[in-house]
């Protein structure tokens, strides 16, 4: 079993920066990838980008269009999402899930931060 929990949302303004982390606690060492999704209110949960926990691969949906970093330090057992110039549009609450050894989806996420993006 693996638990994540999400930190550092808040409320920003155009054009700032914002770190997300996710932390796992329980067993970690079944992490194959951490992934983050975001919701806005009325929509779909959206894929952001990925991490392969062991090697640190990234990949990223192309809306991010380099303006975020997704990084993890494995001795913390924690990911990160950096975030820069942020957009209104980038409103919406984050989460972490990962895909563990021996899994074929997703199955385990967080409860979430919210992120809020004034103009």
């Amino acid at each position: 079993q693996v638990q994540l929990v999400e930190s550092g949302g808040g409320l920003v303004q155009a054009g700032a920066s914002l770190r997300l982390s996710c932390r796992a606690s329980g067993r970690a060492e079944s992490i194959d990838n951490v992934a983050w999704f975001r919701q806005a209110p009325g929509t779909e949960s959206e894929f952001v980008g990925l991490i392969n926990w062991s090697l640190g691969i990234t990949a990223y949906a192309d809306f991010v269009e380099g303006r975020f970093t997704i990084s993890r330090d494995r001795a913390k057992n924690t990911a990160f999402l950096q975030m820069s110039t942020l957009k209104p549009e980038d409103t919406a609450v984050y989460y972490c899930a990962a895909k563990l050894s021996g899994q074929k989806g997703y199955d385990t996420r967080g409860q979430g931060t919210q992120v809020t993006v004034s103009s």
